[in-house]
């Protein structure tokens, strides 16, 4: 009987790390989806508002695209470390800023630098205007460069533990959640 109790426990311990891991994959989506938020939100308010900052439409661009990627990219990270760390509100924004704000900044040098190649090289006159279909296939390829450039600099955050890993396999996320469980640790 005692048995059975045991790995019913177990089982149901697996579960919730299968669960939990899940959860994690989907909360990075949502992190991730936050920068691209602030990016898209950037791009149709200057459009829109025919905002400018300094005399030029590029720098006001890079600027709010920054700040927004920023601050959306932020505010998703606290909401994903705060529930896995179980962390105080100013213990999580600390976190979360110290967590997002080196990648960010990498993705959007990346982007930026696509962003520049796009602007002065490949459509010199007349400039991709938001409301085109190239302008947006041209900020996913900026976004994929993106990526490239800011995954150095999220091996560094994952390593020095300021970001956490996603689990990919399924002994993966349990191992994850086994390192993160003290009772489970003590049980096993």
């Amino acid at each position: 009987m005692k048995r059975e109790i045991t790995d019913w426990n177990r089982r149901r311990r697996q579960a919730r790390a299968v669960q939990h891991a899940s959860r994690l994959r989907l909360l990075r989506r949502i992190v991730a989806l936050g920068v691209t938020l602030g990016d898209i939100a950037g791009k149709w308010w200057i459009f829109g508002a025919g905002l400018i900052i300094a005399g030029g439409e590029l720098g006001t661009r890079f600027l709010l695209d920054f700040v927004l990627a920023w601050v959306f990219g932020v505010v998703f990270q606290y909401f994903t470390i705060v529930p896995m760390r179980g962390l105080s509100l100013g213990k999580g924004v600390l976190q979360a800023l110290r967590a997002d704000t080196l990648s960010i900044f990498a993705f959007q040098v990346g982007m930026s630098v696509w962003a520049l190649l796009v602007y002065f090289v490949l459509s010199p006159s007349p400039h991709l205007k938001v409301n085109e279909a190239v302008f947006w296939f041209m900020m996913q390829i900026g976004m994929i460069v993106g990526f490239f450039t800011s995954y150095q600099s999220n091996i560094l955050l994952i390593r020095a533990g300021w970001k956490e890993k996603m689990p990919s396999y399924k002994s993966e996320m349990k191992s994850t959640v086994r390192k993160r469980n003290p009772e489970e640790q003590s049980a096993a």
